[in-house]
């Protein structure tokens, strides 16, 4: 759809004999700002999916755990339910035994009061046994519940932010989520003059945009990486090369969002990766333009699931 409208401005535009180059050169900015958007959207998409499908394998492979373990338990019962017939007979046996008292039966007495003690020890340990599988099955469910909030909660963070957001995005800063995270990056021609950390002011404006969005979600933990082209670092004072700078233009995102008092500070970690995590190659202007990032990666508090795991295990 927008590649017809954008083609149809376009068409407009030229059959016009009285129409400008500037106006034409604003239609043609206008078609291609309409295709990036559209090549972003489709990239998404496919990203939502793949992260969809993956969602899906983990509940399949958590109901086949499930199912596991139901069995476990149906075959333990069986098991009881065996033995505590088993147990029944012998009990009659022994009955039997006591009404007489001859050292023969007396033998026998012993030995069946022996194994009579022996399955009673074995019927408390599958009772114990089934007792925790029931449990682990429960914990199982819960866990598969847990995990079904933190995605929930992953999208609607997602949204909150591309909407907070909006006004900045195609001027260098995207939002997308993608194996339960949400991803933010930001080019440096939103954030830094080249060879700077200080954050312009608006770049700054979608920083504390981001902040707000952040304060309202303290269950997320926030990674700020800085990442730069290859090209060595040349300017003078106190940075050496191109990792020191991106560690600096990170810990100067973190002072921005620290700004913000409802983020706790302990949820915000600062790294620098230098040009050693480009996204494109850094033979071309536009891919060292696309290397010059900050990435803000947001992931949910998983101490519930692991602690979970760690019960269930």
């Amino acid at each position: 759809m927008i590649k017809k409208i954008s083609l149809g401005l376009l068409v407009l535009a030229l059959s016009t004999s009285c129409v400008s180059k500037k106006i034409y050169t604003d239609l043609e900015n206008k078609y291609t700002d309409l295709k990036k958007e559209n090549r972003s959207l489709a990239d998404e998409n496919a990203d939502l999916l793949k992260a969809k499908n993956q969602l899906e394998l983990d509940r399949d492979a958590l109901n086949n755990e499930l199912s596991k373990l139901k069995s476990e338990r149906d075959k333990l019962t069986a098991d009881q339910k065996a033995l505590n017939e088993k147990m029944a007979r012998l009990q009659d046996s022994y009955n039997a035994l006591e009404k007489n008292s001859n050292d023969a039966l007396q033998s026998n007495l012993k030995k069946n009061r022996d194994l009579l003690a022996e399955l009673e020890a074995k019927q408390k340990a599958l009772t114990i046994e089934q007792e925790r599988l029931s449990k682990s099955a429960q914990r199982l469910k819960e866990l598969e519940d847990m995990i079904a909030a933190k995605e929930a909660t992953m999208r609607k963070l997602k949204e909150t932010l591309s909407k907070a957001l909006n006004g900045f995005e195609g001027k260098g800063l995207t939002v997308e989520q993608k194996n339960g995270k949400v991803y933010v990056s930001m080019e440096n021609k939103l954030l830094f003059s080249s060879g700077s950390w200080s954050v312009g002011s608006e770049g700054k404006k979608a920083v504390e945009e981001l902040g707000k969005v952040l304060a309202d979600n303290p269950e997320i933990s926030v990674l700020i990486e800085g990442h730069t082209d290859n090209v060595p670092y040349g300017g003078s004072g106190p940075i050496a090369d191109n990792w020191d700078l991106s560690t600096k233009r990170a810990t100067a995102i973190v002072g921005i969002l620290s700004e913000n008092r409802g983020i706790d500070k302990k949820n915000l970690t600062a790294a620098g990766r230098g040009e050693f995590s480009p996204l494109a190659t850094n033979e071309t202007a536009d891919g060292k333009a696309k290397n010059r990032r900050i990435e803000i990666i947001l992931t949910p508090r998983l101490d519930e699931i692991a602690e979970m795991l760690n019960e269930i295990n």
